[in-house]
Parts: C-alpha cells; sequence; structure tokens
C-alpha cells in the first residue's frame, strides 16, 4: 500500500460507507417517526400510485357509508310516517263499521264523525308535511319522484328507488293533495243515511295501497342494510391491502435504525483511522 497525502481509498471508502448509513439511517427514523413505509414518491414510485387508488377507493367507500346511512334514515322516516297513517285508517276504519250498526242513534253517529273529520285532517297533515331535512317527503315531496343514491366509491355504484307510483296510488285513496286539503271525502252522519259499506271499502283500499309502499320502502329499507354490509367488508379489505403497501414495519425499521447508527459509528471510527494514516508521512520526514 502505497502513502499519499492527496488521495486516500481508505479515507473515501470510509466517508462512502458513512454516508450510505447516515442515509439509511435517516430513512428508518423517518419512517418510525411517521408510520409510514413510503413518506415520498421516491420511496416507492409504483407503491405511492397504488397506495394512492386504494385511498381514494377508500375514502369514497366511507363517504358512501354515509350516504347509505342517510337514505336509510329517510326511507325510515317516511315508512314511520305511513305506519302512522296505516294506525289511523284502522281507527277510522272501525269507526265507519261502528256506525254502519243501526243501533246507533244520529247523535251517537255524529260523535263518530266528529272523531272521524279530525283523523281525516291528520291524515291530510302526515301526508303533507312529514318532512326530512327541512323537505316535505310525501306529497309534494322527496318520494313524488325517482331518488339516487350514491352507495360506493365509483360512478356506477348507485341505487334508484322509484316509489312515485305506489305513492300516486295512495293520494287518490286518501284523497291528500299537496295543498294539503282534501282527505277520504266521507261522512258518517248527515240527513241522508251515508253508504257505511262503500265507506268501509273505501278505507280498505286506501290501507290496501298504504301497505304496497310500505312494503316497497322496507324492501329498499332492507337492501340498504345489506349494501353497508358489503361496502364495510369492502372498505375494510382495501384499507388492509393499504396498509401492506405504506404501512412502516416497525420490527424491521427499528432493527435498521439500530443497525445503521452502528454501523455510522464504526465508519466514524475508521475515517479517523484512515485519516492518522497521512501522519505516517510525517514520520518518513522527521
Amino acid at each position: 500500500m502505497s502513502l499519499s497525502i492527496f488521495t486516500s481509498g481508505s479515507s473515501m471508502s470510509s466517508i462512502n460507507a458513512l454516508n450510505k448509513s447516515n442515509s439509511m439511517l435517516s430513512t428508518a427514523m423517518e419512517r418510525l417517526g411517521t408510520g409510514k413505509r413510503i413518506n415520498s414518491a421516491a420511496d416507492d414510485a409504483a407503491g405511492m400510485q397504488i397506495a394512492s387508488r386504494l385511498q381514494g377507493q377508500s375514502n369514497g367507500m366511507a363517504v358512501a357509508q354515509r350516504n347509505i346511512s342517510d337514505a336509510t334514515a329517510m326511507l325510515q322516516t317516511a315508512e314511520g310516517a305511513f305506519d302512522e297513517v296505516s294506525n289511523i285508517m284502522y281507527r277510522m276504519k272501525d269507526l265507519a263499521t261502528q256506525a254502519a250498526n243501526d243501533t246507533n242513534s244520529s247523535k251517537d253517529r255524529e260523535a263518530l264523525d266528529s272523531e272521524f273529520q279530525e283523523l281525516n285532517k291528520e291524515l291530510t297533515n302526515i301526508m303533507s308535511n312529514t318532512t326530512y331535512g327541512g323537505e316535505k317527503l310525501l306529497d309534494g315531496g322527496k318520494l313524488d319522484n325517482a331518488m339516487n343514491f350514491q352507495i360506493g366509491s365509483s360512478a356506477s355504484e348507485k341505487m334508484t328507488v322509484n316509489l312515485s307510483a305506489e305513492l300516486g296510488d295512495v293520494k287518490t285513496s286518501t284523497g291528500t293533495t299537496a295543498s294539503g286539503v282534501g282527505g277520504i271525502s266521507l261522512s258518517l252522519s248527515g240527513t241522508t243515511v251515508p253508504d257505511y259499506g262503500t265507506a268501509i271499502k273505501t278505507i280498505e283500499s286506501a290501507l290496501e295501497n298504504v301497505g304496497t309502499v310500505r312494503s316497497s320502502l322496507g324492501a329498499n329499507i332492507n337492501r340498504l342494510g345489506h349494501t353497508a354490509a358489503n361496502l364495510a367488508n369492502m372498505k375494510d379489505n382495501t384499507e388492509l391491502a393499504l396498509g401492506n403497501i405504506q404501512d412502516a414495519d416497525f420490527a424491521s425499521e427499528a432493527s435498521s435504525m439500530t443497525r445503521n447508527q452502528m454501523l455510522a459509528q464504526t465508519s466514524m471510527s475508521m475515517l479517523k483511522q484512515s485519516n492518522s494514516m497521512s501522519g505516517m508521512v510525517m514520520s518518513l520526514l522527521g
């Protein structure tokens, strides 16, 4: 080995080893500090692209989960309103059935009709004023038109609910309108004996229409429940795949940090030793 004061191969080797160790040490410390294996595209260009796509899907599915919850709440609000409509109509049918019996006096029938008409008003009120999020839901509201629910992260994942026809049958049979007036045009008392048979049949027909729309609402609510379960499964597995790509392995990175700390220290020591070799040149001149 030749001695030179201009070029020291051992010194350059030590410096290169030190720089390499410091670079790897810095990377390990950054990953341990952030918890991420990929902190910039330079860490893993292909992995960064894949992770970005998976992250976008995961974020979209999280929003879709909230959309499903909102859609379910809205449909349940409508179904609850129709449940109360059914209860009102059960009572109206009972009143019509009772009034049909000739054991009742005219005063009895007036009392029965008084309750019947008040229930009729509430029936119209529910149909006209049930709201969700400050907007009408039934008569003249959202259910009067087809509704699209975004149930996934992609544009194709939509669920269309169209209950306008069923709702139209309910409005026709109950006589309710968007103006808030109307109702079942029947009377259980008066100077002319009402046709109680027709009254009973009219209410039965309206109840059947209400049952149809409630059945449709229930079917769509159940579908949203299954959609939510499947979406949760997809989101969990997407996030698992995302974690496999971008999350740091703490055991591996801690080991790397310790190893490169030791290598940096030995490189510094060797650099010191290589620098001392230049002193040997002066001893030759002494």
